[in-house]
């Protein structure tokens, strides 16, 4: 008899995951390894969050909870995706889970039938094409290259829908290309959604908040109206107040949805931590005046990326609207010989260089759709940041 499901023969590790253990254990041998690859501000949680979770604790706030979130946190929620968003919920349209991971997965495993399809535009998070898989979903990948800034169009949106597609799902500002949609990008997408009602969108905007250069952020359901009762608006805690660790995400759509996520999350882990949604309720609550400094400095070291990969022989990189990605391509060192022989036949060759010669760990564009490109965070410190700059400079230079 198997022993492992079928179903895990198609699902790969995270490679974000991957590169990190390999990187740390380098370092546990006592090499100097500039990490790039995992997704986290570099930022501690503001002291008022901090705050709002000691405090739960003291007053006894450590039972369960309402399965997909307290009355209060949903309150705050739906304040939140009226204020910042301009959409409209009650309560019973918010779900609350842990991380904006498990509300994906949530609503993927209370929708997808055998046979549903959903678009995913490539380069995408790693995690959406499994996530669908595992859900027993067929994962439609649209390639979204550098000269269309990474976005899909309108007119490949309508090429993929076919009578199976359940789903479409966004991200913007994105992982791993930072590439932001604006109003009249998700104007033409939404017309061919329009004409389709048997597709729904799920939008990921975990990084709203994190964005530059005065580019504004907005999402397909304050654009599109029409498209507010079949659209799934997931956003979270995590990356805007650097709470990675706290695990708290949410969605807000329609309420059958919904509902059927919340059926799914009592039978895999009930309740988000009840400590943690006291502190996202303070997130949600508090003042952001945080985010300002925090955005110039994430700013300054996009910029600082930027000018240094844009000068290197065999490298260019689009410049970002938001998230802490950089997502340069390495076709131009492709072919390239180490000097140990070996030939960069791929990003994934690059990126094991970059590993190995010059002890930084970068993610293979592959990991995520985008063949030739590989992901940097750019979510730690100036210092390491020139580090591992100056490091990738210096090994480009020993590729013949």
């Amino acid at each position: 008899m198997q022993l492992l499901a079928s179903l895990l023969q198609a699902v790969k590790p995270s490679p974000t995951l991957v590169i990190t253990k390999i990187a740390a254990d380098m370092r546990r041998r006592g090499l100097d390894v500039v990490s790039l690859s995992q997704g986290e501000p570099d930022f501690s949680t503001p002291d008022h969050i901090n705050a709002a979770a000691k405090l739960a604790i003291d007053n006894g706030m450590t039972r369960y909870t309402d399965v997909d979130g307290t009355p209060e946190l949903k309150d705050a929620i739906t304040r939140k995706f009226w204020r910042d968003n301009g959409l409209s919920y009650e309560p019973s349209e918010i779900s609350v889970g842990t991380g904006g991971k498990q509300v994906i997965f949530n609503a993927l495993l209370a929708t997808i039938n055998p046979g549903d399809e959903v678009i995913i535009p490539a380069p995408y998070w790693v995690s959406y094409p499994d996530m669908v898989r595992l859900a027993g979903g067929t994962p439609v990948e649209v390639l979204c290259g550098e000269s269309q800034g990474f976005k899909i169009t309108a007119a490949q949106l309508h090429e993929a829908i076919t009578p199976r597609t359940k789903w479409v799902i966004l991200n913007s500002p994105s992982n791993p290309t930072g590439a932001g949609y604006d109003k009249a990008e998700l104007e033409k997408l939404g017309k061919v959604l329009l004409d389709h009602p048997h597709v729904y969108v799920m939008t990921d905007d975990m990084y709203e908040h994190i964005r530059y250069d005065g580019w504004p952020f907005t999402t397909i359901a304050s654009v599109v109206p029409a498209l507010r009762d079949r659209t799934l608006t997931v956003n979270g805690v995590s990356k805007a107040y650097a709470m990675t660790g706290w695990r708290i995400g949410f969605a807000g759509g329609p309420r059958e949805i919904i509902s059927a996520m919340g059926t799914i999350q009592s039978q895999s882990t009930s309740n988000p931590s009840s400590v943690s949604q006291a502190a996202a309720l303070a997130a949600l609550e508090g003042p952001m005046d945080f985010l300002t400094p925090r955005n110039e400095a994430f700013r300054e070291r996009r910029d600082m990326c930027l000018d240094v990969f844009n000068a290197i022989e065999g490298l260019n990189c689009r410049r970002p609207e938001g998230a802490f990605y950089l997502f340069p391509s390495c076709e131009g060192l492709i072919g390239r010989k180490a000097p140990d022989g070996t030939v960069m036949g791929s990003d994934v060759d690059v990126s094991r260089f970059f590993l190995e010669h010059a002890h930084v760990a970068t993610v293979p564009g592959s990991a995520f759709g985008g063949p030739g490109h590989f992901r940097i965070s750019f979510a730690t410190s100036n210092e390491r940041l020139a580090e591992a700059c100056k490091r990738i400079r210096a090994a480009c230079s020993q590729l013949n």
